[in-house]
């Protein structure tokens, strides 16, 4: 039977413990260096505390070590990697192919999309090398991953959810180049989110101020029996850096999604224990989001980009039908709450938004009234305070079934308790107890057997056999027995989850391409010499090492604006339009358009 897996984001311990609970089967968290987000690390105390909660549903918890190193950390490195082995990590997530030459524990190890992972010979090098999951680039076709899944036999983990990359993952400089906050190193200051003039080499601006390079959200919601059938088994969102609010909401979205596909594929099952029971309906609109996109699963498709603006816009809930001087009437099925946060795009495309002072019917009294609103004005929520409300209490629980059987004996008690993976426990009891006066109180005795409350166990059947005169058991006998039992079990659950170790098999292996240029991102002595040692012949320092010379490509990507904006002449007829720019205050950013490989190349601007 196959395992699938649904993998969520946590910024930190309360978020990880959220998103299990909520139904991931796994969590990918920082560590307090290293992990492509330096707002996110967590200290390893916490991640061992994760990997304690995680284990007793049998779900895992993935460390990110995943950006470049310098020469001066490999040390550091090193033992960072076996604390995180020492706290019971699942796996390391990483980029640096130092980590493959280093001498740690046998954790397993996946390769961060930052690292390429874009065709079968790159893929198979890395598994001959320890690795055992892939993460894929989020540009992927459907028939791209089924033919890289034909050529390979590593595990394939793919994001579904979340924010997206314009670049390449791993291959983009832009940020460095501008700000000196390497992307590679966990500190993008994300200047694809900013917006720009699109110029031609005449200077004549063919879109202004608008964020050319900032795309919407990823959202797959409707692609999991594709992509099971690609091929993928670890379903990703993206989000180390979202709320828990957003965590929760995503997380118990895909969960429903992927429990609903097994219930009509009995091949598959999910690859942790529990089900969930939720205070709220899962809706991705409502949480943070830059409205949706299917990137390229099912080919490329117009309108991949949020032009206008970079921020949340929420869910769409209506249109404006009439407008009075402090408030305004909206057409809409959604029910509108006071303190939610509304917006909108005025005359100029620019966002507004606006807080909800007071609803009446269809009547909105936003705390200012906004002056460009007019009506037929679509209207989007992106806060909703009553969700939010909501999903910052207790929202979900997450229960593991289990049946108690009770065996009573004239001399003793035995109380077991079997799970649904089926691990058990068992405790006896001295039968020392008084004839019970009331002939129904077995059913006392499975009632208090049953209230396992905050335990991660709901009790599915009690059974008592009893052949011998019924005993009055107190019920806080009962209940120490019930808890006992479920302490037990709870431990032995952890006790026997395995943690993924990695096969140490040398198989030798050579490097696709012997010729490495600083796309390769080789930042230390570590990874030179193990490239050097698999048939590397050339290796150009990384980009945060040796600034290269000549025509620098800053970002490679596939998504490409000419087409965002009618402007492809071999895709949709349009004129050609020579040289085209990214321009800003400062910066003129000359763009190539590979129409052959169909990609979008973002150049070094000249000093």
């Amino acid at each position: 039977m196959t395992e699938l897996e649904l993998l969520a984001p946590a910024k930190d311990l309360e978020t990880g413990i959220a998103a299990i609970t909520h139904g991931a089967d796994a969590v990918y968290i920082a560590a307090h260096k290293f992990g492509a987000r330096e707002k996110a690390g967590n200290p390893i105390e916490d991640i061992a505390e994760l990997c304690h909660f995680a284990h007793a549903y049998h779900a895992r918890v993935y460390v990110t070590v995943n950006t470049i190193i310098f020469d001066n950390e490999l040390k550091e490195v090193q033992e960072l990697i076996n604390q995180i082995y020492n706290a019971g990590a699942d796996a390391i997530i990483i980029q640096d192919f130092a980590i493959l030459a280093m001498d740690i524990p046998p954790i397993a190890i996946h390769a961060s999309t930052q690292m390429h992972n874009i065709d079968a010979d790159h893929i198979n090098f890395l598994e001959r090398n320890g690795v055992s999951r892939i993460v894929l680039p989020r540009e992927l076709t459907l028939d791209e991953i089924s033919n890289l899944r034909s050529k390979t036999k590593a595990e394939f983990e793919f994001f579904i959810h979340g924010a997206l990359c314009v670049s390449y993952s791993g291959q983009c400089y832009m940020s460095y180049s501008l700000s000196g906050r390497s992307a590679n190193r966990g500190a993008c200051a994300q200047p694809c989110r900013l917006p720009y003039d699109l110029v031609d080499e005449m200077g004549n601006i063919l879109a202004k101020n608008k964020h050319l390079l900032s795309l919407k959200d990823l959202n797959l919601s409707g692609y999991l029996a594709d992509l099971i059938d690609a091929g993928i088994t670890s379903f990703k969102i993206e989000g180390r850096l979202k709320d828990i609010a957003y965590v929760k909401n995503i997380t118990a979205h895909y969960s429903k999604l992927l429990n609903s596909f097994i219930g009509l594929n009995k091949q598959y099952k999910r690859a942790s224990s529990g089900k969930c029971a939720y205070t709220f309906p899962p809706d991705p609109e409502r949480t943070f989001n830059r409205g949706f996109t299917t990137h390229f699963i099912d080919g490329r498709k117009p309108n991949q980009a949020s032009l206008n603006t970079p921020k949340s816009l929420g869910k769409r809930i209506g249109m404006v039908v009439r407008i009075y001087r402090n408030y305004f009437c909206i057409n809409s099925a959604e029910t509108i709450h006071n303190g939610d946060g509304l917006c909108f795009f005025n005359s100029q495309n620019q966002l507004v938004g606006f807080r909800v002072n007071k609803v009446d019917g269809d009547k909105v009294f936003p705390n200012q009234m906004p002056t460009d609103l007019t009506i037929e004005t679509t209207i989007y929520r992106n806060e909703d305070f009553e969700l939010e409300q909501t999903l910052n209490r207790k929202s979900a629980e997450r229960k593991v079934e289990c049946n108690i059987d009770v065996f009573i004996t004239a001399n003793n008690i035995k109380l077991s308790i079997k799970d649904e993976d089926g691990v058990s426990a068992l405790i006896e009891i001295p039968n020392g107890f008084d004839k019970a006066k009331n002939p129904n109180y077995l059913d006392t005795i499975e009632s208090q057997l049953r209230k396992t409350g905050d335990t991660i166990f709901n009790v599915n059947r009690v059974n008592i056999e009893c052949s011998t005169e019924v005993p009055f058991i107190p019920t806080s006998i009962i209940n120490s027995a019930r808890r006992q039992l479920t302490l037990q079990l709870r431990t032995k659950r952890i006790e026997l989850h395995k943690q993924n170790l990695r096969d140490n098999t040398n198989n030798p292996a050579t490097v696709p391409n012997p010729i490495l240029t600083y796309k390769a991102n080789v930042a230390n002595r570590a990874s030179t010499n193990f490239l050097l040692k698999h048939g590397a012949q050339s290796i150009e320092p990384a980009f945060e090492v040796k600034r290269p010379k000549g025509e620098v490509e800053l970002m490679v990507t596939r998504y490409c604006i000419k087409h965002e904006l009618g402007l492809c002449p071999s895709k949709q007829g349009a004129k050609p339009t020579g040289r085209l720019y990214l321009k800003n205050d400062h910066n003129l950013f000359p763009l190539v358009f590979d129409c052959k490989n169909c990609v979008m190349k973002v150049i070094q601007p000249n000093k």
